[in-house]
């Protein structure tokens, strides 16, 4: 292995002999390096700049942070990376596709010298951004990378090794961001781009794995919807266009690509297929006329969150007030089916008027149809699915991560029915105490800014406790205990 002090001095007189046009110059940067930097140059990178652009504030990192899908491996890469990169003296880094830095840890003595050149969440590392690195040109050629000293061609970075490799969605291909460790140049080491992708590639592995599990609860979820088209050519496919379930078996390509808007599409066998939306993914079916009184209609329930209610029956949206959502929920919660009766009294308590309950229903079943919604009970003859039975489902089957990323807030926040206040109740506690028993930061750092936990003293009080000092989401969840606290 070379002398890292004596490479790095030689790398540095190639770097001022190529920059000042030197053309007797002895040797030549790699050819990696070298179109690196014919791309930053052309991108107007100035390699006497000293720090990336700031694109994302403190205040906004937390919610990128809990939407971005490497968040859910975080726990793998500190775990494979970060005790390493502690005692090597280096820094973790994580990037999205753009080469926004979303995460930082690694040797605490080191983070100043971070901070000083601008190796910390919230700054772009892009090669048109800061020029030559490893996160910004593993992201440009999609392959790890490591770069050392002077072959970064902003000069601040000279004192600098880093190894990164991109990270890909097992999903679509497409590169999600970069993991990148980096330190002081006399840390350099052979084995660091081999243990960044080793680790790049687990995380890949783990992501698979989710999506598997993520793809076998939407085709249980959504197998109605398929079932209900009684045998005749159908597929669900998800929202990026993976067919997961089809009828007739093995007659359905792995992929198809679904145009924003589009309600057909023609396979390449020379099949037509009508595109439905469900709440999860689409339905692909036959445009046959005979359809519509065959098969059993869909509908799906969206009632959780401050957006309002959603409904989508057979890939139509309607739009709904709050009472017809909440004979909706009571319906789907009794599928065996409701008296007017005790319709009344689920929706208004002891006060309830069945007159009135049967005045609404009229109402509704104008808006879903009679086929939908049917009498003597009251009940729904559709395949039906819910946000509110898929937190419950979860919950149930002890998968609070689950649970959290399904549940968007609130049920119907606004409804005083005293069937929808004790499951909103129900599923608020559950959550809760599903997220708190589970003992994991990142959960409990995700429910600190949900809609159900901002407001939660405890949730604040264990994060405070549990949350490594470095973590840079610690001062505003002590900000916010505090805020808590002084609320009462």
């Amino acid at each position: 292995m070379r002398d890292p002090v004596e490479h790095a001095r030689m790398l540095h007189g190639v770097f001022e002999a190529v920059l000042s046009d030197d053309r007797n110059a002895a040797a030549s940067p790699r050819s990696l390096v070298s179109a690196s930097w014919q791309r930053s140059l052309a991108a107007h990178v100035d390699p006497d700049k000293r720090t990336p652009p700031v694109v994302v504030h403190d205040a906004e990192l937390p919610d990128l942070r809990a939407q971005h899908p490497l968040n859910e491996v975080m726990p793998l890469l500190r775990s494979t990376l970060v005790s390493i990169a502690d005692e090597a003296m280096h820094v973790m880094l994580v990037t999205d596709a753009d080469g926004t830095i979303l995460w930082r840890d690694g040797a605490s003595k080191l983070l100043g010298a971070a901070d000083h050149v601008g190796l910390q969440p919230g700054t772009r590392f892009s090669e048109d951004a800061i020029g030559t690195n490893a996160m910004g040109t593993t992201l440009a050629l999609d392959a790890p990378v490591q770069i050392h000293s002077a072959e970064h061609l902003v000069r601040a970075f000279h004192a600098w090794t880093c190894a990164a490799a991109p990270v890909h969605d097992p999903d679509t291909g497409a590169i999600l961001g970069a993991i990148d460790i980096s330190g002081p140049l006399h840390t350099v080491h052979p084995a660091m781009m081999q243990l960044v992708s080793a680790t790049a590639q687990l995380a890949e592995n783990q992501l698979r794995v989710r999506l598997a599990i993520a793809d076998e609860r939407l085709r249980v979820r959504n197998m109605p919807h398929l079932q209900s088209l009684r045998g005749k050519a159908g597929a669900l496919v998800t929202a990026s266009g993976r067919i997961i379930a089809g009828e007739p078996y093995g007659s359905w390509p792995a992929r198809v690509a679904l145009p924003a808007g589009t309600d057909r599409l023609r396979l390449d066998d020379g099949r037509e297929m009508v595109v439905e939306p469900l709440a999860e993914g689409y339905l692909l079916h036959t445009p046959r006329s005979s359809r519509a009184s065959t098969r059993r209609s869909a509908l799906s329930l969206r009632f959780m969150g401050d957006a309002g209610p959603k409904v989508v029956l057979n890939g139509k949206a309607l739009h709904v007030t709050l009472r017809p959502a909440e004979i909706l929920t009571a319906l789907a919660l009794h599928p065996g089916g409701l008296t007017a009766e005790r319709l009344a009294l689920l929706l208004y308590g002891d006060d309830g008027n069945p007159t009135t309950v049967r005045g609404e229903i009229l109402r509704l079943r104008g808006l879903i149809g009679a086929d939908v919604l049917r009498t003597r009970p009251y009940r729904l003859d559709a395949a039906v699915d819910t946000d509110f039975d898929a937190v419950r489902t979860a919950l149930r089957a002890g998968q609070a991560a689950e649970a959290l990323r399904v549940c968007s807030g609130p049920l119907l926040p606004r409804s005083d029915a005293p069937e929808i206040r004790d499951l909103r109740a129900q599923l608020e506690a559950g959550l809760r105490r599903a997220v708190l028993d589970s003992g994991d930061i990142e959960l409990l750092a995700t429910f600190a800014a949900h809609p159900l936990g901002r407001d939660d003293l405890e949730v604040h009080d264990r994060l405070t406790e549990r949350m490594p000092a470095g973590d840079r989401r610690l001062p505003e969840i002590v900000a916010r205990r505090e805020q808590l606290l002084a609320e009462g």
